[in-house]
């Protein structure tokens, strides 16, 4: 999966490699119509996105700033989902049964771990991989404000959703969570609970 900015025009990619990294901006996109292998199907969508302080930009108006990367996923904590993987290789081990019954992946703001920065068949940079950071590795404190929205009833934003760009707000107006929240009014959801997880992952 690519990484968020795939617009036109040139732009400074992330270089290739492992680098270290803290996730930055987490952005719900809600349940979208999907095609998978010819057939049509729903699913919660995900952006998760990292800066990279250990790689500066050199060039542009964010010449010194930190290269960023992000990546698409399925909000899913199925065994063969891609990001129950990247998150068990991020924690250093899998998840148990309580926590895949309630994870509030807004956990993952403002914690570190490796991300693996690949290029494509198009030159594009890519994340390939996330990893749990190397003991004792110190990683640099956020340069980039955290980015959180989510469109649960009790925790949707508006303002959040207004400082998006038209690109990024078309990719979340078709979900279904956005379409009835603007069709009529909806009960709130009780929240899954969040488990307390030990201190030896990240999260």
């Amino acid at each position: 999966m690519k990484a968020s900015d795939s617009g036109s025009g040139t732009f400074e990619q992330a270089p290739e490699g492992t680098h270290m990294a803290r996730c930055y901006k987490l952005i719900d996109l809600g349940t979208q119509l999907r095609e998978f292998q010819g057939e049509a199907k729903k699913s919660r969508q995900i952006i998760i996105g990292w800066e990279l302080p250990g790689e500066l930009m050199t060039t542009g108006e964010y010449e010194g700033q930190p290269f960023t990367a992000s990546k698409f996923y399925t909000l899913s904590l199925h065994e063969k989902a891609t990001l129950r993987a990247h998150l068990k290789n991020w924690r250093g081990k899998d998840f148990t049964a309580e926590e895949l019954a309630g994870f509030d992946v807004k956990n993952l703001l403002g914690k570190a771990c490796m991300v693996s920065i690949v290029t494509n068949d198009k030159g594009r940079a890519q994340v390939g991989g996330v990893m749990a950071l190397p003991k004792g590795m110190t990683v640099p404190d956020a340069v980039n404000p955290p980015v959180y929205f989510s469109l649960d009833p009790d925790e949707f934003d508006q303002a959040v959703f207004d400082s998006f760009s038209d690109k990024m707000q078309a990719l979340i107006t078709p979900s279904d969570e956005y379409k009835a929240r603007n069709s009529k009014p909806k009960a709130t959801a009780v929240a899954d609970a969040v488990p307390d997880l030990s201190d030896d992952v990240p999260f």
